[in-house]
């Protein structure tokens, strides 16, 4: 006998969760794939019109490549996952899924709003999602720290220009220079001459010391990340084989040019990146990728009502469950890792989310690698992590907020002359984090500038916070949503009409990969 009751039913006769998944990236993808495995029904949402995130960013399918797999680590595991979901009538994937909001409930995850089309377009069509359960696996964008002429065209972000390379293949300039901090630049590196840049330098801020702090202490413990050597040493033969130097200890500190980055200064920098005097080089290029490593996308997470670590990620148990019971998170909004701890991250709170628990025997290997790769994570910040000297490197003139065109002198002025420490007053004093990116490029900029500048802020408020998470029109907000979905053992059940109904350009097929 069984011995099981009634009152013991095994969760495979009740009825199966419905999960879904915000964002298609490795994270994203992992969740979905794990959820499915475990008897869920998956929606996956994506801004994008294609599966695979920033780090699977790919040609479009109408003109591919002749070989895409030697341009992309892990795309194998891409193909693999891609496959997986596409083919599964328990899963149905929708691009061009922009989410704008979540309204909490009490009873349950929060409401999800999302506007399906492209962001620019008319005519989107609205809808509302209830899942029984979320998985947030909306990654992380650049964080750029500002300099003299980083508001010029031709300055680009290094994912802004990897994302060119790798999804056009377009290159950015002909004599590229790639300065900032951090593993990312070297991929970047290697995408640009992939296209036919010459790639002139690739200047690291942080010096050998910091480096040996950061990756050397226990070092046995990276072991287990030997994958991320052999990565390591692929770009570095493509650093030798293109003749791109890479330097220690030297920054961009200004960007000269008229109409367009003609030239750029770069120096040395002290360990807490100060620029040191007299070591100055003026360089010419027609185009400079900045990145001082990631902010995570933290929007919907904060709407979803989860709470934050003191490093603002997303704070998660074993299970990769936020503080909001059925909202799950993985990838780089739990923590900058990369790819290995997004997968692993991924597969965990898609298996949670689906009713599984994180100490059940088919997430053991998942779990190891979640610990080897925050491990990794730790050594990432350590040694390429953001110094507090990078200030010295501002001018009066220098903007700091590109949107609405605030200097750095009117921040600092503002400041002095207000004598508040409340940072939703000194915004809207300054117009600050307040264009149209939010405060998603210079918010956290403006939040250490201000934050230095009147000795600490106290009022709590923080420029990730974005209640309407994605540009929406008014007509839109006012329309009605044109279903009313409620998730449930079917993909899915509405109220009015069914998904099928949507235009088929945002719809994966049930069938098979494209």
């Amino acid at each position: 006998m069984s011995g099981l009751t009634e009152a013991t039913a095994p969760a495979s006769a009740l009825p199966p969760r419905s999960v879904l998944v915000i964002g298609a990236g490795p994270a994203g993808m992992a969740a979905a794939r794990s959820a499915r495995a475990a008897g869920a029904t998956v929606t996956v949402l994506d801004s994008s019109d294609q599966l695979g995130g920033q780090f699977w960013r790919h040609l479009p399918e109408a003109r591919p490549a002749a070989n895409e797999r030697i341009l992309h680590h892990g795309w194998d595991t891409f193909r693999t996952l891609s496959a997986a979901l596409e083919g599964d009538d328990g899963c149905r994937v929708i691009r061009s899924a922009q989410v704008w909001a979540i309204e909490l409930r009490d009873d349950a995850p929060g409401t999800v709003h999302v506007v399906i089309g492209e962001p620019d377009g008319v005519g989107r069509d609205r809808l509302v999602l209830h899942p029984d359960t979320i998985v947030l696996a909306t990654g992380a964008h650049d964080r750029t720290l500002p300099f003299p002429g980083w508001d010029l065209p031709g300055v680009f972000t290094g994912g802004a220009a990897q994302a060119l390379a790798k999804g056009e293949r377009i290159a950015v300039g002909d004599r590229v220079v790639v300065a900032g901090a951090g593993p990312f630049l070297l991929p970047v590196a290697a995408s640009l001459a992939a296209t036919g840049s010459r790639v002139l330098g690739v200047y690291e801020a942080n010096r050998i010391p910091a480096l040996i702090r950061g990756w050397l202490p226990r070092f046995w413990q990276l072991f287990p990340a030997a994958s991320k050597g052999a990565e390591l040493g692929g770009y570095v033969a493509g650093h030798l084989k293109n003749r791109i130097p890479y330097r220690l200890g030297k920054a961009v500190i200004a960007a000269h040019g008229t109409d367009r980055v003609e030239a750029v200064t770069v120096a040395s920098v002290t360990a807490d990146w100060a620029p040191i005097p007299g070591t100055e080089r003026r360089i010419a290029v027609d185009a400079v990728c900045v990145s001082h490593g990631f902010a995570p996308r933290l929007e919907l997470a904060i709407a979803a009502g989860c709470e934050l670590t003191p490093e603002r990620f997303v704070q998660v148990d074993a299970g990769q469950e936020t503080t909001v019971p059925g909202v799950f998170a993985a990838g780089e909004i739990t923590g900058i890792g990369g790819v290995d701890l997004a997968l692993a991250e991924g597969a965990i709170a898609g298996h949670v989310a689906a009713g599984g628990s994180a100490t059940d025997e088919v997430l053991a290997r998942s779990v190891r690698k979640r610990t080897t790769f925050r491990g990794f994570a730790a050594r990432i910040e350590g040694a390429h992590g953001i110094r507090d000297g990078w200030p010295s490197m501002l001018t009066d003139e220098t903007i700091v907020c590109r949107c609405e065109e605030v200097s750095y002198g009117t921040l600092c002025s503002t400041a002095d002359s207000t004598h508040s420490h409340s940072l939703r007053a000194l915004k809207l004093s300054t117009r600050a984090g307040l264009g149209i990116c939010q405060g998603r490029i210079c918010g956290r900029t403006v939040e250490a500038l201000l934050g230095s500048r009147t000795g600490g802020l106290s009022d709590g408020v923080s420029t990730d916070r974005r209640p309407i998470a994605a540009p929406i029109r008014l007509g839109e907000l006012a329309a009605s949503p044109c279903a009313a979905h409620e998730f449930s053992t079917d993909i899915p059940v509405t109220e009015s009409h069914d998904l099928d109904e949507l235009p088929e350009s945002h719809q994966a097929p049930t069938k098979g990969p494209k």
